[in-house]
């Protein structure tokens, strides 16, 4: 079978790609409408002015619709939406989650997403919430890997597969269902059950259960994080890896006078202005009615995926999810995936763009990359690092070397000055988290190196960072 996901930029995790369905490609990272066959907000055939180039609707509702099914069965899933590009169709795992029960086999609903003519079909995983103990969630993981085997038979040749990722918040459980589905013949790969840890702003767990399903899969499998529509955690997630999000946030919102942004949620009734120039609220009205509302809130969700793959192009994801992540809950996040800055370091394209140092910043791949090279540096003798080379110039003859210092990367050589990440970082005031990371960084590399290193400092250093440098190196204030 041809490969059916084509990368074709990269930055951290997240990629820019296209998926190719039965009725055309599909560019990632997007955004699939969900769409209520019974009654849409917004009507199918209206998306695509938004930017939508699919969208995800519920196989099982229009199965259970006699009405529904036969003009599916007859004209094609669609036909019936008045859609013409490519659809994905839930299985009933939602109705399963929320009412316990649904009255048909994973097999009979795969068949007919088959037969209806879906372009991405899904089998009914067992949704497992968060928390659970871990016998629950290994019992109900096997439950939806056989279902997801059963699945592989009857899918047809069109039709792409989605195999979802389960086991509840433990994360060994996430990444071997992973990677056992990675051997698999699917084509998608949602993350499912993890709307719980959207509702209640887990966004630290659900980076977490992101992490350890991709750490299962190969590289280059597309991820669809189940139920995500809101735009202030998109940037997050495709930085994560995530390359597809379905939701009907964007109505339900609406229906409750929620406006959405990409910085947060508004009550529609606060707003005196509205803080956006989309079609419907460059009228300056803030009065919207609940249809103009879902549709600022689709305006607004597409516009921050379109500022996303700019971000990747131009290699500043990583400041876009800073800039994002402002959110407590999501900052909370930001720093938890710090701590698995290595996966990421690994996988960081090479940049010469500019980069603008943050809190967070310190422990961004970047300069996890730059001190990784800086190891292999030959350095002997007696070592000077200067904060203020102006200073120091007429004592650097009584040293063999002299390094720069620079918050948050640590000491770097004279001749890298002008390069990434150093050249193109701009560090207006080092913060207490920069100016620590610096510090934490020299001391490693002269105990790796055994230097005999003077410090000369000015006084944006830290008095207690200072005091643990002292063990290492002679200090020598400017």
């Amino acid at each position: 079978m041809p490969d059916r996901f084509e990368i074709t930029h990269k930055d951290v995790f997240g990629r820019i790609g296209k998926l190719t369905t039965p009725h055309g490609p599909i560019e990632t990272p997007t955004l699939l409408p969900v769409v209520n066959p019974n009654a849409a907000l917004v009507a199918p055939e209206e998306m695509r002015q938004f930017g939508a180039a699919a969208l995800m609707t519920n196989a099982y509702i229009i199965y259970r619709n006699p009405r529904l099914k036969g003009a599916a069965l007859s004209g094609g899933v669609h036909q019936l939406l008045g859609f013409d590009g490519p659809i994905m169709t839930d299985s009933g795992s939602f109705q399963l989650s929320t009412y316990g029960r649904i009255e048909i086999r994973s097999e009979e609903i795969v068949a007919f997403q088959r037969d209806i003519g879906s372009d991405i079909g899904t089998p009914i995983d067992i949704p497992t919430p968060p928390d659970v103990s871990f016998e629950r969630a290994l019992r109900e993981l096997n439950v939806t890997l056989e279902r997801i085997r059963e699945a592989t038979t009857c899918c047809g040749a069109e039709m792409l597969l989605a195999a979802p990722i389960q086991g509840s918040t433990h994360l060994d459980l996430r990444e071997r269902h992973a990677r056992l589905l990675s051997k698999l013949n699917a084509d998608v790969y949602p993350i499912g059950a993890v709307v719980p840890l959207m509702e209640s702003y887990r966004y630290a767990d659900l980076s977490s259960v992101i992490m350890a399903c991709k750490a299962g899969l190969a590289l280059d499998k597309p991820v669809h994080l189940f139920g995500a529509g809101h735009p202030m955690m998109f940037a997050l997630a495709v930085a994560l890896g995530c390359d597809l999000f379905d939701s009907a946030a964007y109505a339900l919102y609406a229906r409750g006078g929620r406006y959405l942004t990409a910085s947060g949620t508004h009550q529609l009734n606060d707003l005196a202005y509205l803080p956006c120039s989309c079609p419907v609220c460059a009228a300056g009205d803030p009065k919207l009615t609940e249809r103009e509302l879902a549709e600022h809130n689709l305006w607004v969700s597409f516009a921050e995926l379109k500022t996303i793959k700019q971000a990747i192009i131009d290699g500043h994801l990583w400041e876009l999810v800073e800039r994002r992540c402002r959110y407590p809950a999501l900052l909370q996040a930001l720093r938890t995936i710090l701590k698995s800055c290595a996966s990421f370091e690994a996988i960081e394209p090479l940049k010469c763009s500019s980069l603008y140092t943050s809190t967070e910043s310190a422990e961004r791949p970047d300069v996890a990359r730059f001190l990784k090279k800086l190891n292999n540096l030959e350095l002997t003798g007696r070592v000077l690092i200067t904060t203020n080379r102006k200073k120091t110039r007429d004592m650097e003859h009584e040293f063999d070397t002299t390094l720069l210092m620079k918050a948050p990367f640590g000491a770097y050589p004279q001749e890298l000055a002008e390069t990434y990440p150093i050249g193109q970082s701009e560090v207006p005031d080092p913060d207490y988290a920069s100016t620590k990371s610096a510090v934490r960084n020299l001391i490693e590399l002269i105990r790796s190196k055994n230097l005999e290193a003077t410090f000369a400092y000015d006084d944006k250093w830290n008095r207690d960072d200072l005091i643990e440098l002292s063990s290492y190196a002679t200090l020598l204030p400017l």
